[in-house]
């Protein structure tokens, strides 16, 4: 199965959710459209053809309606002034016209792929040597399956990964990613429990640094946004990093769990504020009927969206395409 058609079926619940919505949005206003002259008296193929099109259930796409359009758009996630700006651009220019379930989740696909666009790029690699990829997020956003996940697939392409266990207050996080470094054949570094994950972080370096290692990825401890103390632990590691090169960490990827909903957006807020994030990696996306949030991130902060998540296999991650996730969003066909 491809990876569009599993995030189409996983995403089933959003894609329902519109689904849903734009069908009954269109069966309360519906108009047919006038009947073609003698098609009643046309037996063969064209004649069911243009039949099949005349009984299309299209409604006239009217102020009730864009109403109706927004309000849903919301119950998605994807935020008021967002949601306002999709419907907005979508009635641009067919105020006035009867537009059928299969119009409508085409048009609401194409604007919200033109958001999502510009957005839509890779984690950039660099010649550095080691390039320091920092990974944070909150407690139970996939961060540290998503470190294992990633590692294997930068190992698969050819460059040399070392990861970094930097949650040493969690055992089970330790021992998750020694697993997926086991799989992938990619070193993970470790400390004592309960040891500072400043100093191994630096100690990484130096030793990714005397082997030339390609990419050193770092795990940090989850963390609550409103937790003042645990931030600032956060900010240490930023601090101790760039003692040892003052241009890292060179990617900082923010892990965001879909099913928080619009609080991803202060998320990233305050995970900026402390660690300069660069990029978003958003998993859970099967997990929730609301998958609008992306949209919304990529309207308000304009963050390089560079991978989601739609499962826990490794090929459930992959490099974000705007026009499939929008398609699937929509329940429209590719």
């Amino acid at each position: 199965m491809s990876f569009f058609a599993k995030m189409k079926q996983r995403l089933s619940r959003s894609s329902s959710r519109i689904d849903e919505g734009i069908q009954a949005i269109v069966d309360d206003g519906a108009v047919g459209e006038p009947a073609a002259p003698d098609i009643a008296a046309k037996p063969g193929l064209m004649g069911r053809m243009l039949g099949r099109k005349d009984s299309e259930p299209k409604r006239v796409l009217d102020d009730a309606m864009l109403e109706s359009l927004e309000e849903l758009l919301i119950t998605t996630d994807m935020g008021v002034e967002t949601a306002l700006k999709v419907a907005a651009s979508m009635v641009e220019g067919r105020f006035g016209k009867r537009l059928s379930v299969a119009e409508i989740k085409d048009l609401l696909a194409s604007e919200i792929c033109e958001i999502l666009e510009p957005v839509a790029r890779p984690m950039p690699l660099y010649a550095k040597k080691p390039q320091v990829v920092l990974v944070v997020g909150v407690n139970g956003s996939g961060k540290t399956t998503t470190i294992g996940k990633l590692a294997s697939q930068f190992k698969a392409a050819g460059k040399s990964v070392v990861i970094a266990a930097g949650d040493t207050f969690r055992a089970a996080a330790v021992e998750q990613l020694q697993v997926w470094g086991q799989r992938a054949g990619v070193p993970v570094l470790t400390a004592p429990e309960g040891s500072d994950p400043a100093s191994l972080a630096y100690e990484a370096m130096e030793k990714c640094e005397a082997e030339g290692t390609d990419l050193l990825m770092i795990d940090t401890a989850g963390r609550l946004q409103n937790r003042s103390d645990l931030m600032e632990e956060l900010a240490k590691i930023v601090r101790v990093i760039r003692k040892k090169d003052p241009d890292a960490p060179h990617n900082t990827l923010l892990v965001l769990d879909a099913t928080t909903g619009q609080n991803a957006l202060s998320q990233v807020k305050i995970f900026s504020e402390i660690a300069d994030v660069s990029g978003l990696v958003m998993t859970k996306l099967d997990g929730t009927a609301k998958g609008g949030v992306l949209v919304a991130l990529a309207d308000k902060t304009g963050l390089p969206i560079h991978a989601i998540g739609v499962g826990e296999s490794l090929e459930d991650l992959q490099a974000f395409d705007p026009e499939e996730f929008a398609r699937a969003l929509t329940g429209a066909n590719l």
